[in-house]
């Protein structure tokens, strides 16, 4: 009897709005997190815009969560909502965290491994921004989401790839002139790299779940 008075109750549609809303700072974060691994003045202007869109997608994450709490009825499951609104919201507080890795150890070049792992980011950032407002049809839309999280899961297969070819080159490179610092300073931002796409796979886990529970 319950299932049925919820299913006729009208659903809170704003969520959809606010994931997107949320998916915008993302790719804009990673956008930024991207030129700045072109190294020189882009570095500034595009650290401040990863802090900022950072502190957008932390301020939709905060509507979300206290519209879980004061909501009715939500179009998915509760525990759904804050777990895709967080996963998401991990993804960007890691682009900031790799952003001030970067700043803090004074890191102006980059290497092609560590270019194409932002490209990697900034493709993940913009499927999760394609497939977030797929949610809202679930069951039509379920081949979609399935294939955007499986796309999102092979960019983090290459982006690991990119991280281990990387690592190896950078570590033989300052082996034979025997500079360990650089070589630490290259592993941090290989390390920060991996995990802002490691947590977009996170990302992809969550929506094919809950495709799995709606179909």
């Amino acid at each position: 009897m319950l299932r049925w008075f919820h299913a006729l109750m009208p659903k809170e549609e704003r969520f959809f709005d606010m994931f997107a809303e949320h998916s915008r700072a993302v790719v804009a974060g990673a956008k930024a997190l991207r030129a700045m691994l072109e190294g020189g003045d882009a570095l500034t202007n595009n650290y401040q815009t990863v802090m900022d869109r950072e502190q957008d997608a932390d301020n939709v994450t905060r509507e979300v969560l206290i519209a879980v709490r004061r909501t009715f009825i939500t179009p998915f499951d509760r525990g759904n909502i804050r777990d895709l609104i967080t996963s998401m919201d991990n993804a960007i507080d890691q682009m900031q965290k790799t952003a001030k890795s970067i700043r803090f150890f004074d890191v102006t070049v980059f290497t092609p491994e560590m270019k194409k792992m932002g490209d990697d980011i900034v493709e993940c950032a913009e499927l999760v921004q394609r497939g977030v407002p797929l949610l809202r049809s679930i069951s039509s839309e379920a081949g979609n989401l399935s294939a955007i999280s499986e796309k999102i899961s092979a960019l983090e297969g290459h982006a690991d790839e990119m991280h281990d070819s990387g690592l190896h080159a950078l570590y033989r490179a300052n082996a034979q002139s025997g500079n360990a610092l650089a070589f630490f300073v290259g592993n941090e931002v290989y390390d920060h790299l991996e995990k802002v796409v490691d947590r977009f796979d996170d990302v992809a886990n969550i929506m094919h779940g809950i495709v799995i529970e709606h179909v």
